[in-house]
């Protein structure tokens, strides 16, 4: 069973940056798609960008996109999401997924904002913006 753990989240002040990790632990994530989700209070899951782990492919929301990058180091079974700009709206726990590349269905534009589709969560890390 794959297990994640996140790291990296924070107080930052608006425009500033974060990076967060999400690693694998005994368990590669070649054959994975992984996703990134944040969760504000009262709110539902929203996707926010994908990796395809074995191609590299990745995906990214229009609310983050041109702010955050994704990016995988198969070696350290990791995966990042650095986020940039980020504006009091980012706020929100963010959680790293990952759904088995040969299991999905459905384009990644679509995977990527389905939460349902991943099998397996990280514990999440909260991201807060503010002065």
């Amino acid at each position: 069973q794959v297990q994640l753990v996140e790291s990296g989240g924070g107080l930052v002040q608006p425009g500033g940056s974060l990076r967060l990790s999400c690693a694998a632990v005994g368990y590669t994530l070649d054959f994975y798609v992984i996703a990134w989700f944040r969760r504000a209070p009262g709110k539902e899951h929203e996707g926010l960008s994908c990796i395809v782990n074995s191609s590299g492919t990745t995906y990214y929301a229009d609310s983050v996109k041109g702010r955050f990058t994704i990016s995988r180091d198969n070696a350290k079974k990791s995966v990042y999401l650095q986020m940039d700009s980020l504006v009091p709206e980012d706020t929100a726990v963010y959680s790293c997924a990952a759904a088995y590349l040969f299991n999905l269905k459905n384009p990644l534009e679509v995977v990527c904002h389905d939460a349902n589709t991943f099998d397996y969560w990280g514990q999440g890390t909260q991201v807060t913006v503010s002065t």
